[in-house]
């Protein structure tokens, strides 16, 4: 089989145990059912810290600048972020300031969220999608939002919920084409 599409995925919730960090992981998972995938997670939790104590990328510590090589070299970068106060939280902003300027330049990327309630929902569009256009990623069209209800005991548990993570990753197939494609059988 030939090389695996480097997927890296961002959980930017702080906390374990986590929705974000449950969203992000279903979203991996069903991107393997579609895609021969090489994923590496991201949990903002673990670097949040020596992250927010560094104001130029040159003061983070070798393990947090690994972290973010990695975000810069994904094929495909899925970004999931808890919603605080109507928008995504200063650490996971604080991180993609960090990234090089045009180290997304193409990068396709999923945008993921979850939040208290469905009032939420336009995160995606009016929080997220700006953050990447501006780093001239390339946004999926159809992205996954998770309200609490619908992720009960950090798992999916609402039937809409995977219908909508198995559509943004279906949707996603095409952009790989055949190379990474895993032949689905009848």
């Amino acid at each position: 089989m030939s090389t695996p599409l480097n997927v890296v995925a961002l959980s930017g919730g702080t906390s374990r145990p986590s929705r974000t960090l449950a969203l992000t992981e279903a979203i991996l998972a069903e991107l393997g059912q579609h895609l021969h995938i090489k994923p590496q997670l991201i949990e903002l939790g673990d670097i949040a810290r020596p992250l927010g104590a560094a104001l130029w990328r040159s003061e983070l510590p070798e393990a947090v600048e690994q972290q973010l090589r990695l975000v810069e070299k994904a094929d495909l970068l899925v970004v999931t972020t808890p919603v605080y106060r109507g928008s995504f939280p200063g650490h996971f902003k604080h991180l993609f300031d960090l990234i090089g300027q045009d180290a997304l330049v193409d990068t396709p990327v999923l945008l993921a969220a979850t939040g208290g309630s469905e009032r939420h929902a336009l995160v995606l569009d009016h929080q997220l999608r700006p953050l990447f256009s501006f780093l001239q990623a390339l946004t999926l069209p159809i992205g996954v939002y998770a309200s609490q209800a619908e992720l009960a005991d950090y798992q999916v548990s609402s039937d809409a919920l995977g219908a909508r993570i198995r559509l943004a990753a279906e949707r996603a197939v095409p952009l790989f084409g055949a190379h990474y494609a895993l032949r689905q059988s009848a």
